[in-house]
């Protein structure tokens, strides 16, 4: 593009909002871009944004959050947002590095422990963050103490529901619990041995109520309890009736 050193400044922001154009059109609907994924020499970059608040107001682009941008997609009932994996993978990946991972919304649904799906958007994440806003949706974070390794994620995600026992939208504790005594069945034993591995990095309640899970099916907990005080308790609004095994964990 060294044509564009050869224009004059109008005409070279002529250029660059035509190719910018063009560069949109072939872009896949929902999509979510930067400032940088733009074909455009980094020293027109304040030409860029300009033409990019333009393609903003006419209604071409939609945007995200500071330099970030979509393509909306046109249904006929409406404007499809994009993918919520779109919009926040800046927060999930940075550099190549994975810094977060969703979690609760709709992951607790796809697990059975709930039908509601919320504005709300949770992230676990290695490190504090402030939440936020982005494109209709309160984005807050879980402190996750554990590395972030994607394999892990699936047993993060029942841990966090374990952990959210009481902000579980539409479901009740009793009911949750019953639910991932289910999930936590279904595992392989070698899953659940990771799980127990894992568990070790969040707060003792969550490992008492993993503890009371596992023995109420029949399945090992391994040393988990010797991990716990014993004269601790753990009050929790779970009944007998859905974990009868609930005060061999001191969960009252």
């Amino acid at each position: 593009m060294n044509y564009y050193y050869l224009c004059p400044p109008n005409r070279t922001f002529m250029i660059i909002r035509e190719e910018l154009k063009r560069q949109i059109e072939e872009l896949k609907e929902g999509a979510v871009i930067t400032v940088a994924d733009f074909d455009i020499p980094r020293q027109h970059r304040q030409a860029l944004i300009k033409a990019l608040s333009q393609y903003v107001e006419s209604g071409l682009l939609k945007k995200v959050s500071k330099g970030r941008y979509y393509k909306p997609r046109q249904t006929r009932f409406g404007e499809v947002k994009p993918a919520i994996s779109e919009i926040v993978k800046d927060l999930l990946v940075k550099d190549g590095k994975v810094t977060g991972y969703l979690t609760a919304g709709e992951y607790f649904s796809a697990m059975g422990l709930t039908t509601q799906i919320t504005s709300s958007i949770l992230i676990g994440t290695s490190k504090y963050h402030r939440p936020i806003k982005r494109s209709g949706y309160d984005i807050s974070f879980l402190l996750q103490p554990n590395p972030l390794v994607p394999k892990y994620f699936d047993l993060f995600r029942i841990l966090d529901a374990i952990k959210l026992i009481r902000k579980i939208p539409a479901a009740t504790p009793d009911e949750s619990v019953i639910q991932l005594g289910y999930l936590i069945k279904s595992l392989d034993e070698e899953k659940r041995k990771e799980m127990l591995e894992l568990v070790l990095a969040y707060p003792p309640f969550v490992r008492a109520v993993l503890g009371a899970i596992l023995e109420r099916h029949q399945l090992s907990y391994g040393d988990l309890k010797e991990t716990l005080n014993p004269i601790t308790t753990y009050k929790l609004p779970i009944s007998t009736k859905s974990l009868p095994t609930k005060n061999n964990w001191n969960i009252i």
